[in-house]
């Protein structure tokens, strides 16, 4: 669950420090007040990507950090991220010049390491998704997402992947012997100028270590020798005079023993200056002052920065060309000797994507009743009297991809005697949002905190209150956070939070308030659209919504 969050300079939220409860936690507010952006700050520190435009004006930079607790996290996770304890948490900064930092405990982490979190922790509900679900290719997806067989669809992904290698060597084995002499033209060139240059790996990197101390060789050696006369060279050097004063000390311990250690001591310091003077003469004897030296090192660099700008952008990756680059060659070159083996080759490879995609496609029908089943389950009670969902699949052989060969469609009927239709022809605002509801009740059921920014869009009255339940009972084991403008899913609230921009000498600010008793009836009739004066109408009516749930 989320314990706490704190946002600092993000948007208009100077320094903002929220308690989340168990259960459904409700944002609104008036339009316009920034209710969206605790939704937007808690994305940015799970990963979600930063703009430098959203740190608050007058800042250098803005930081969320978020604390969870650790039982809702997989023990793997947990062992990569070296959390430890009952909580963690997650700390993320972002300053104007677009540089940024991660934290998990204190310790240094990626961005992505954030987003890995994350995606145990909170499934997201934004307004986009709503156009999203209008688009078939999305429906494919989902329900894979929620029939859980991600071994085959991997096995599919990898009998592509072959099967695509092996309609591409054909190709080349059928090459015009024009096209064929020309891109052998083409790689023999290319190999040749690796091949010339020859790097070994990690050479740019010992090139560019080295390269200081050549360019400053006469200084080195200056600083060098006269350090190491002081040291040792000299005739009164620090360790000639430093082994006279450790002669002194001896013959003083053998009238007093408690120089003895002194003594000691002092030896060592002894034999410290002369390794020291030691490794001196070694690096000077090693400085190079021919300038041939330091032509042919700057040459070979700017050799292998050539290299990387035209094949890496690292040395390992110029050496992967070049591999690749000699695969291609010998294809080429033996590409009529084994055109018959790499028909055969391409045909098994597409008999065995054949294959997975129909075992793909029996999983998926299966999936697809069911889903259909537990979706129409968790929308009937949202205003659908005989509501009817479908998620339609259809195999089409003759276009077989990595994902196999099924098109999916979610099928809507929201009215008795419709007949089922595509949902993205039909289907309204409000019954968008209601079928995303079921949709993510049913596909996040092990996800500790969902997250659902105005869910409740285009609808209002019955049919909120109706949501309101959904969202309250779907925060039943788990947390759930929710933005809306609706009296009726803000009653149904474990803890609400009243979210208010204030102008103050030119500078704008967003509050988060928690409500409970009056303040919590009084946003209640706000919402109601009447007077927050104890003694309205409205007021009177968001009492009796709150006793109708027993929030008050």
């Amino acid at each position: 669950m989320l314990k706490q969050m704190r946002v600092e300079n993000f948007a208009i939220i100077s320094d903002l420090t929220l308690d989340f409860a168990n259960g459904l936690n409700v944002f609104s507010g008036e339009t316009g007040a920034g209710k969206s952006i605790v939704i937007e700050a808690l994305g940015f520190v799970l990963g979600a990507r930063g703009d430098v435009s959203v740190i608050k004006d007058g800042a250098d930079k803005m930081r969320v950090s978020a604390e969870f607790c650790s039982s809702v996290l997989p023990e793997r996770i947990c062992r990569e991220q070296q959390i430890s304890g009952d909580t963690f948490t997650l700390r993320r900064e972002l300053d104007r010049k677009g540089k940024g930092k991660a934290y998990v405990d204190g310790r240094a982490v990626t961005v992505s390491a954030l987003a890995q979190i994350g995606r145990h922790l909170v499934d997201f509900h934004g307004q986009h998704e709503h156009q999203s679900l209008m688009h078939s290719s999305v429906h494919l997806a989902l329900l894979d997402k929620f029939a859980k067989y991600e071994n085959l669809l991997a096995q599919t992904k990898t009998a592509w992947e072959t099967m695509q290698d092996a309609r591409a060597k054909l190709n080349a084995a059928r090459l015009n012997e024009q096209e064929k002499e020309r891109l052998l033209d083409l790689y023999n060139y290319q190999l040749k100028e690796i091949e010339d240059v020859n790097p070994s790996a990690d050479e740019d990197l010992q090139l560019e270590q080295t390269l200081p101390k050549m360019k400053h060789a006469g200084r080195l050696l200056e600083e060098a020798s006269g350090a190491y006369e002081e040291l040792y060279g000299a005739e009164d050097s620090a360790a000639a005079r430093a082994s006279r004063a450790a002669r002194a000390l001896e013959n003083m311990a053998e009238l007093d023993e408690n120089l003895a250690r002194l003594a000691e001591e002092l030896n060592a310091a002894v034999l410290t200056l002369e390794d020291t003077a030691s490794t001196l003469a070694a690096y000077k004897d090693d400085i190079n002052l021919e300038p041939d030296a330091l032509d042919k090192m700057l040459g070979r660099h700017e050799k292998l920065k050539r290299l990387k700008a035209k094949y890496g952008p690292e040395i390992q990756d110029v050496l992967a060309t070049a591999e690749d680059l000699k695969t291609k060659i010998r294809h080429l070159q033996h590409a009529e000797e084994h055109e018959q083996e790499l028909e055969q080759e391409l045909q098994k490879a597409h008999k065995k994507l054949l294959q997975l995609s129909r075992q793909l496609h029996e999983k998926r029908m299966t999936a697809a009743e069911k889903l259909s089943m537990l979706i129409t389950e968790q929308i009937r009670p949202l205003g659908f009297n005989q509501v009817r969902f479908s998620a339609a699949v259809e195999m089409d052989e003759e276009n077989l991809g990595p994902a196999g060969a099924d098109k999916v469609e979610f099928l809507f009927s929201p009215n008795p005697g419709q007949s089922l239709r595509p949902l993205k022809n039909i289907a309204s605002g409000g019954e968008i949002s209601r079928v995303m509801l079921g949709l993510k009740t049913v596909l996040a059921p092990t996800v500790p905190v969902m997250v659902f920014d105005e869910v409740d869009a285009g609808i209002g009255g019955e049919t909120g209150r109706l949501v309101g339940e959904k969202l309250h009972k779907a925060a039943a084991g788990r947390q759930v956070l929710c933005v809306t403008h609706l009296a009726q899913v803000a009653a149904q609230a474990d803890q609400n939070f009243r979210v208010e921009k204030k102008a103050f000498h030119n500078n704008t600010n967003v509050t988060i308030t928690p409500l409970s008793g009056e303040n919590l009836t009084a946003e209640i009739a706000r919402m109601l659209g009447g007077n927050a004066d104890k003694h309205s109408a409205a007021f009177t009516h968001a009492r009796e919504l709150l006793q109708e749930v027993k929030r008050v």
